[in-house]
């Protein structure tokens, strides 16, 4: 099978296409033949060698990025009883560590995944697992959205966040969203208020926000503090700036939480049954072969993706 490593940390050229054997599942694993493979920031960053998960797979390179896989369960161990050969499945595998999906056939447990409604094509099913839980752990579990409240949603247009705009909107959120102008009518078709992060006067209309979903971190989260209405919270994304964002809302009296995204297959299979239900778009923007992981993450990296980039087997 063909698989995608990296031997060193660096730019997108460290990502080489590499033959190996498919593995074989232990007795509670299950082996999925893979469609399509959803590219993420951590993935770039941790290629660069940043971030808690670079930290920890240093020592275990070569090394297979990716964590979001779609496809169907081509073998399984003894002891894994519900799920069949042939079945289609999806979900966010081996997180933090070892990784792996940028492969033809990635080894998962089953406990971590969610079966693909018919009306859910594989690319949708690879884009949604890690943005889709990140969206939703940090809307209802880190900021404990209700309906009715004011939402900010920063990078409202990329994976995260034009996954998050919608879910706070389903929830009966009011919800604006900062992009760049010329996302601001995919902004509009999703029924999200769009904000120029360019123009303090478009800024201006984010004050009083009970809810702000950070997914820029840096100078950016830092600012954002500045939208919150007296007993908001403001959820911070990257984990690289959240402490600093964390203290900082502590010295003006604000409330801050940084988090880390968590496999969870019920939260994963209602969102499939979202987009089932076209209740969620997923907006892929481009899709490359997985030979082509190299030219995907240097598109990611650009940043002013619209939605998703994801990878094809």
């Amino acid at each position: 099978m063909k698989q995608i490593q990296i031997t060193e940390f660096g730019a997108p050229d460290v990502l080489q296409s590499i033959e190996a054997e498919i593995p074989e599942p232990q007795s509670h694993q299950v082996v999925i033949k893979v469609d399509a493979i959803g590219i993420n920031p951590i993935d770039y960053k941790t290629r660069r060698g940043l971030g808690f998960v670079a930290e920890k797979a240093k020592s275990r390179l070569p090394w297979t990025p990716g964590y979001d896989v779609s496809g169907e369960i081509y073998s399984k161990g003894s002891a894994v009883t519900g799920w069949e050969v042939g079945q289609r499945v999806c979900g966010m595998v081996n997180f933090p560590l070892p990784a792996g999906a940028y492969s033809e056939y990635v080894v998962a447990i089953p406990e971590i995944l969610a079966s693909v409604p018919d009306s859910v094509n594989s690319e949708m099913a690879a884009a949604l697992p890690l943005a889709g839980l990140t969206a939703w752990q940090g809307l209802y579990e880190t900021g404990n959205l209700c309906s009715g409240q004011r939402v900010a949603v920063l990078a409202a247009a990329g994976g995260v966040g034009h996954i998050a705009a919608q879910l706070a909107r389903h929830n009966g959120a009011q919800v604006w969203g900062t992009a760049s102008t010329s996302h601001h009518d995919f902004l509009e078709e999703l029924g999200i208020k769009p904000v120029d992060y360019h123009n303090e006067k478009s800024l201006s209309q984010l004050k009083d926000m009970d809810l702000v979903f950070d997914a820029v971190g840096g100078e950016t989260g830092l600012q954002a503090l500045d939208f919150l209405a007296t007993g908001g919270t403001l959820v911070t994304l990257p984990t690289i700036t959240a402490e600093q964002i964390v203290q900082a809302a502590k010295e003006q009296g604000k409330h801050a939480r940084g988090y880390t995204v968590h496999p969870d297959a019920k939260q994963l299979q209602t969102l499939l049954d979202y987009v089932a239900d076209k209740q969620l778009i997923i907006n892929i923007q481009k899709r490359y072969p997985l030979a082509d992981a190299a030219q995907a993450h240097a598109q990611l990296e650009k940043g002013h993706t619209r939605g998703k980039i994801i990878l094809t087997v």
